[in-house]
Formats: structure tokens, C-alpha cells, sequence
């Protein structure tokens, strides 16, 4: 088979200056002062792009399996959710009537529209990188690395949390893990046979990620049987008690957290098997497995379990499945609470390392990031980069930090929501295996009611989250500058494919510094 023809300009030829969009031809430059750009066939670029593509790309060879659905399924809703783990405080927050609205309504705010656009886009531009990919198609390589940089830091910081949160579980058993050198070792080793089990393949981590999704939930399927002959409906519908006041921030930030990262599972699209029919569908399910978890539970203990409102702290449900079943209901929970933390980790840090992976396909990392290992094929130094940050963030006093790495995420979703609708305009009639069945003034609705809702969590923000979300910024472009620097001077080998282009059979396309364009002879 014959590959689609297509030109890509190297960091070494002429760009285009920001006028050459669709149907324009830049102005000719002469050969002795840039060479021309590099044609590739789809075959020869670094990550496959295409179903029809019959050569695999460099880096998937070896016959190394690829993810297939139920485990992909299990992987998004680790990305997202682990189970109804810390959706306590939104009764906390707003009584109980409004926790269960929110977890009802909130889906179609934010989670669907989310899942939608990941669906959409990872079928048309199907390779690790994800929404960086989309960035850079949508704005140009600036953006592309700028969002590269918020959605890393983000990620990277928030799997921190987790081993130290098995630490805390097993605290409970073990007080020695309380502080000190203990402690410490006790987060290190967790860390670091976490990361190690991430290191042996996406697929053994996708399996496991089954067996830990079905394990941890099971206590919480268990105590809604139990909880029925229990449940007073009336309960449901109370707004809270009376004289306490209702927390808005905290109830908006435990919505937002429990139903956040749908995109994450985007940095794995080039491992997964027949992306273009496989996203769509695990997304799909995954939205409605997830959202189950966490209302079915809500409702069970909302409407059986009458107790002080200031009691709905985050692990409040384990207290709750003692007061309904027992206290062996109450441990099998907190082992749970351990596996999922387990489960988070390893999806989150699936996704960091492949986004690294696929930025050093992509050009915007050098060559030596894309490193696989030669035993399992997984992205080695992604893996040791993602782990070394979040264990260094794991010993510091993060909630600030934490609070901006959801900032800058946010800053990220932003710049997501405006590529997906700038990608609409820019390519109509490109090739979506997968699309949302709405024209563009339905697709800007979609995104402007969780845009809305973004603009609002930031604006609320502390200054200090405004301060490290500002420095984690400059940082982020202090680098693109950096990496460009590298390039011009080649003081590092870099991928010269320079990315995806989308799944079109009949069009060609060369990249610029305004994202993806038609070229011209086309």
C-alpha cells in the first residue's frame, strides 16, 4: 500500500509566518538558505496514525500487545474515579438533596462533554501525546508544549497523594507508619514497587487494574444490598441541617475532583487496539460505570444512615458501612480504599510516562525521552521522571501545590475545550472515526458551560495558588524556548516526524507555527 504523502517542516526550514493558512502558498525560499522540507509516507511516521497503515510505527514493534477494551475501561475509571472514595464532603458541603444532584448533574456538565471530546479526538488524531497532539494541531507547536507542561505537572503531582494515602490506611494497622523514619521508608518502598509494576507493561497494569476496580468495589455493592430494608426516601431530600451554612468552594472542588481527567487516558491512544472503534466505546462505559459508583452508594447511605452533617468527611463511608453492615464491612472498605488508591496510581502514571513518550515523538522532548524498555516496551524514563517528581512532592507539605497543579489543569481543559472548537472550524471535513453529533453552534454550547464552570474554580483561587500557577507557567514556556534552542543549535538529537497529522486519506498537510495547515498543492 502506497502512504499518503506528507510534508513536514523541520525546525531547520521555513515556517510559516502566521498568514499561511488554508489554501495560502508561502512565499518561495531560496535552497541556499534552507533546505526543503522532509515528505515521509504515513508508513514513516514515528507513531502510526491510521488503522490502514499496514507497517507498524518505530516503537510499537515487537509484537507487544496493545490494550483492548474492559481493560481500557478500568484504566479510565482509575484515571478519574477509583470509586466513591471521597465524595463524602459534597454532603459535608450542601446536605444531602444537593450531593445527589450534583452527582447526577454534574456528568452532564462536565464528565460527558469531557468524554466526548476525548472520544472525538483520540480516534482522529490517534497516537501517545493526546492532547498535546490536539493543541498543536489546533494553535501551533507553542501551544502544543504549553499545555504539554500543565497537564504533566498536574498529573505528576496529583499521584503523589496516593501512596501516601495507602501509608495513611495502613497506619491505622501499623501506628509505627505515623511519622518519622518509618514513615518516610514506608512512602519510598510504596512508591517505588508502585512504579516498578508500571514499568512491566500497560497491559498487566490494564488487568490489574480490572481486578482492583472489581475487589474495591465490592464492599460498596455489598453495603447498598444491605442498606435497602434500611432506607427512609424522605432522607433524600434534605437540605441539610438547619443553621449549617452551605460551602459552596468545597462542594464545586469535590465535583470537580471526583469528576475530573476524563482527557488523561488520550496520552495512551497510540496503544491502544483499533483506537478509532475502541475510545469511543470505553469512554462511553466508562462514563456510566463511573458515575454508578458513585451515586448508588450515596443513595444507599444518604438514605439509611441519619447522623451529624459535619460527620461527612472524606472516609466517612467506611464509618457508615460499620453502622449498616458491621465492622468486618468497615475493614473490607478501608482494603479497598487501598487498592484503588493503588489503581489510581498506576493509570496516572500510565498516562504521564505516555504523554512523555509521546512529546518525544512528537519533537517536543529530545529523542532520548522516548526510550523503551528492551524487556516490557514500556517508556522507562517517563516512568523513573513521573516517579522521582511525585516522590519528591510526596514529603512536602503539597496542599497549595496541589491546589495550583489543579489551576494550571484547568488552564489546560481551557485550551482543550478551544482546540477541540478551533480543530471544527479548522479541518470541517477531516476524517473522524468517531464524531459528536452536534454542528459547531451545539459543540459551543458544550463547551462553554464547563468553561464557565472552570472560570469560576479559578476565580475563587487563593493568591498563592495564583503565584505557583504563574511560575509553573513561566516555566513551561521558559522551556518551549529552551527545547527550540536545543533544536537550532542541535545540541540534542530530536524526532523530526514532528507529530500526527490527522486520519485523512485524500489531503495533505504540513505543520507551521499556527498548528497543522493544508498544504497548499494539495
Amino acid at each position: 500500500m502506497t502512504g499518503m504523502r506528507i510534508e513536514i517542516q523541520t525546525p531547520n526550514s521555513k515556517m510559516s509566518n502566521g498568514a499561511g493558512t488554508r489554501g495560502q502558498q508561502s512565499p518561495p525560499v531560496a535552497a541556499t538558505t534552507s533546505p526543503p522540507p522532509t515528505t515521509i509516507t504515513r508508513e514513516e511516521l514515528s507513531i502510526a496514525t491510521s488503522a490502514a497503515a499496514p507497517v507498524p510505527a518505530p516503537g510499537h514493534l515487537g509484537g507487544a500487545k496493545k490494550l483492548t477494551l474492559l481493560p481500557l475501561i478500568f484504566l479510565i475509571y482509575f484515571e478519574v474515579a477509583g470509586g466513591p472514595y471521597g465524595e463524602e464532603p459534597a454532603v459535608q458541603a450542601a446536605g444531602p438533596l444537593l450531593a445527589i444532584l450534583g452527582f447526577l448533574i454534574f456528568p452532564f456538565i462536565w464528565s460527558i462533554p469531557e468524554a466526548l471530546i476525548t472520544a472525538e479526538l483520540s480516534t482522529a488524531f490517534p497516537g501517545n501525546g493526546g492532547f498535546v497532539i490536539w493543541a498543536a494541531a489546533a494553535f501551533g507547536p507553542f501551544w502544543g508544549s504549553l499545555m504539554a507542561t500543565w497537564k504533566f505537572l498536574a498529573g505528576v503531582i496529583n499521584i503523589a497523594a496516593f501512596p501516601a494515602l495507602c501509608i495513611d490506611y495502613l497506619e491505622q494497622l501499623f501506628p509505627i507508619f505515623s511519622h518519622g523514619l518509618p514513615r518516610f521508608l514506608a512512602v519510598l518502598v510504596s512508591t517505588l514497587s508502585l512504579s516498578f509494576l508500571n514499568y512491566t507493561g500497560l497491559n498487566i497494569v490494564g488487568y490489574a487494574s480490572v481486578c482492583l476496580g472489581i475487589i474495591s468495589l465490592l464492599p460498596f455493592i455489598l453495603m447498598s444490598l444491605i442498606a435497602i430494608p434500611q432506607i427512609r426516601p424522605h432522607r433524600w431530600v434534605s437540605l441539610g441541617q438547619k443553621g449549617v451554612k452551605k460551602d459552596w468552594n468545597l462542594y464545586s472542588n469535590t465535583l470537580f475532583w471526583n469528576l475530573n481527567f476524563w482527557d488523561s487516558v488520550s496520552t495512551l491512544a497510540g496503544e491502544v487496539d483499533k483506537p478509532q472503534r475502541t475510545f469511543p466505546a470505553a469512554l462511553f462505559s466508562a462514563v456510566i460505570f463511573t458515575c454508578s459508583a458513585y451515586i448508588v452508594p450515596l443513595l444507599a447511605v444518604t438514605g439509611s444512615v441519619t447522623v451529624d452533617q459535619s460527620q461527612w468527611e472524606t472516609g466517612f463511608m467506611a464509618n457508615a458501612a460499620e453502622i449498616i453492615a458491621g465492622k468486618w464491612l468497615k475493614i473490607w472498605l478501608e482494603v479497598g480504599a487501598v487498592l484503588s488508591a493503588i489503581g489510581l496510581y498506576e493509570a496516572q502514571l500510565s498516562s504521564s510516562a505516555y504523554q512523555v513518550l509521546g512529546m518525544a515523538e512528537l519533537g517536543f522532548l529530545p529523542k532520548i525521552f522516548g526510550v523503551k524498555s528492551k524487556w516490557f516496551n514500556t517508556p522507562w524514563l517517563g516512568i523513573l521522571i513521573a516517579t522521582l517528581i511525585s516522590l519528591g512532592v510526596s514529603y512536602m507539605n503539597f496542599t497549595d501545590i496541589v491546589s495550583s497543579a489543579n489551576f494550571v489543569y484547568s488552564l489546560g481543559m481551557l485550551l482543550e475545550f478551544a482546540s477541540f472548537v478551533w480543530l471544527r472550524r479548522k479541518f470541517p471535513a477531516m476524517n473522524r472515526p468517531y464524531r459528536v453529533p452536534m454542528g459547531m453552534a451545539g459543540v459551543l454550547v458544550m463547551c462553554l458551560i464547563p468553561s464557565a464552570f472552570l472560570v469560576f474554580v479559578m476565580v475563587i483561587a487563593k493568591k498563592i495558588v495564583f503565584l505557583v500557577s504563574g511560575l509553573m507557567t513561566l516555566a513551561g514556556v521558559g522551556w518551549f524556548f529552551l527545547m527550540n534552542l536545543c533544536k537550532s543549535k542541535k545540541w540534542l538529537e530530536f524526532s523530526y516526524g514532528d507529530g500526527l497529522k490527522p486520519v485523512e486519506e485524500d489531503r495533505d498537510y504540513a505543520v507551521t507555527g499556527n498548528g497543522w495547515e493544508l498544504n497548499s498543492e494539495a
